[in-house]
């Protein structure tokens, strides 16, 4: 066989598609107490009756759309077999973020034998074409906004909220569950709005290490053969995951390439040595991510830290830092930003958890000034510059 053929071979997964993120368990473990609230929340609409509009709230991957999937896949189910008319629809706001665009999506969901383009309408005639949608199927409708925060306007979460009072439905009706990063979303909304919803608000803690034991063990028993993890991986993972924010979904990202790096290796047991190695790996794709999301001016800003870094002169003083970013842009034949912009744009990149900062005060002799580390592995920064290294040149510091 050829070298880069493809043949079935000895691996640890069953099912690797069970660590993806769009997979839905049978069954959610380590959200109990969120899981009743929500099903709590929702339960009215079993007996024909509109439930309240809920907010979930929540860091990125603590279960908020795990959950929705799960118990509205049940509701449908228990709608089929209790012959009650409920419909749903879950939208993404961060593809879909004005009040325009999210109704569109309602209308060419729920309009029978017909669709509308996303131009040429006025909002109203939207609205009305989203109406007429709603009420011909008649029923409930369960209208999920995940990523809520990115929706540019309020006015369908008004629309939605007064259907019935403004007498633009009568056979229909809607429950909003809006899901968000941001506790401060609702706060952002005009007061009508506010006031409109109504709204139950469930919160979404973060995982601790034994929450993320349970969901990892759980995958672990459908993802992968019987007897080819070892017993220390999925403490370990779980370890990770909430040391790094708990996030379950980065816990599993863990133990996906843990699985992967150990089936590269031909193992027999996927160990705790593929979880670490697994581990630098994904910290390198998501330093190379976070790097290319940046402009050229950041580039060169963090490429003239690197270089403090490799000749071991970091922290470094900003204005040092400021001299060299200069000069690297001076090398690409580009215009230098301020040094206000520089002060700015670190900042940035201590968000990003590229830097380090900090504030330090000499007093009257050495004054106040900010200082910059790198924060994250100096080789994978640098292999992730690679174009820039090639358009500034490569500084003495890291040749050869």
């Amino acid at each position: 066989m050829g070298q880069f053929d493809f043949t079935p071979g000895n691996h640890p997964f069953r099912n690797r598609n069970a660590l993806l993120d769009d997979y839905t368990p049978d069954e959610m473990v380590g959200r109990d107490n969120e899981l009743e609230e929500y099903h709590g929340a929702l339960k009215p609409a079993i007996n024909g009756s509109q439930p309240d509009n809920i907010f979930l709230y929540g860091k990125t991957g603590v279960g908020k759309t795990a959950a929705t999937n799960f118990l509205l896949a049940r509701l449908e189910n228990a709608s089929v077999e209790h012959d009650i008319t409920i419909h749903t629809k879950i939208i993404n706001c961060d593809g879909l973020n004005t009040s325009y665009r999210v109704a569109v999506e309602l209308v060419n969901t729920f309009l029978s034998n017909d669709s509308i383009s996303e131009t040429g309408h006025s909002r109203s005639s939207v609205y009305e074409k989203m109406w007429d949608a709603l009420d011909a199927l008649g029923g409930l409708f369960v209208i999920v906004l995940d990523e809520i925060d990115h929706l540019q306007d309020d006015s369908l979460l008004y629309q939605l909220s007064r259907a019935r009072e403004n007498h633009n439905l009568t056979n229909a009706r809607v429950s909003v569950v809006g899901i968000s990063n941001d506790l401060s979303f609702r706060d952002r909304l005009s007061p009508k709005v506010r006031s409109s919803l109504c709204e139950r608000s469930i919160n979404f803690p973060a995982y601790d290490a034994d929450g993320l034991s349970e969901v990892l063990a759980q995958r672990q028993s459908l993802a992968f053969r019987n007897d080819t993890v070892e017993t220390d991986v999925i403490p370990l993972c779980a370890a990770y995951g909430a040391q790094e924010s708990g996030d379950a979904r980065k816990a599993l990202d863990l133990l996906l390439k843990a699985g992967d790096v150990a089936h590269d290796a031909n193992a027999d047991l996927v160990r705790a040595e593929h979880v670490r190695h697994g581990r630098e790996l994904i910290q390198r794709e998501e330093i190379t991510r976070g790097i290319l999301g940046l402009n050229s001016h950041e580039r060169i800003l963090l490429y003239a830290l690197a270089t403090f870094e490799a000749a071991e002169e970091t922290p470094t003083r900003s204005r040092d830092l400021y001299e060299r970013y200069e000069r690297f842009v001076e090398q690409t034949g580009t215009d230098v930003l301020t040094s206000r912009w520089m002060h700015d744009h670190l900042d940035e990149l201590e968000m990003l958890g590229l830097v380090t900062i900090e504030k330090r005060n000499e007093g009257s002799t050495g004054g106040q000034y900010k200082t910059a580390g790198l924060n994250q592995d100096l080789e994978s920064v640098l292999n992730a510059l690679e174009e820039t290294i090639a358009d500034v040149g490569v500084h003495s510091t890291i040749a050869g």
